[in-house]
């Protein structure tokens, strides 16, 4: 599935099964409840705190895909074209970081 289909799926999904879309605001504070639950299972699945019994079944895969429904939603309503978004933002980082990444004694050994 394109970035293109992806917003045509969750335009057309919202627009059957979910009767309309939530308002921007509320869109964006569900963006970061979701976005949340994300980081929940990484700092316990990667970091250093554990699952509690009841997160024993979580998904990560299935959270993320929460919050790019969620990031979908709130580009649909504002008119943005996530794969031209995309594109231009690789560009800026292309230009912008060409070198950065490369200097940075951090991420070479």
């Amino acid at each position: 599935m394109t970035i293109k289909e992806a917003q045509e799926a969750v335009d057309n999904w919202v627009k059957t099964t979910g009767i309309r879309y939530f308002n921007e605001l509320t869109n964006t504070a569900i963006l970061m409840e979701e976005v949340g639950e994300v980081a929940r299972i990484m700092a316990r699945k990667y970091g250093e705190q554990s699952f509690k019994k009841s997160d024993e079944d979580v998904n990560l895969a299935d959270e993320m895909a929460d919050v790019l429904f969620v990031l979908i939603c709130l580009a649909n309503q504002t008119g943005i074209n996530l794969t031209e978004a995309l594109e231009q933002n690789l560009q800026k980082k292309s230009i912008r970081d060409a070198d950065r990444h490369k200097n940075n004694k951090k991420l070479n050994p």
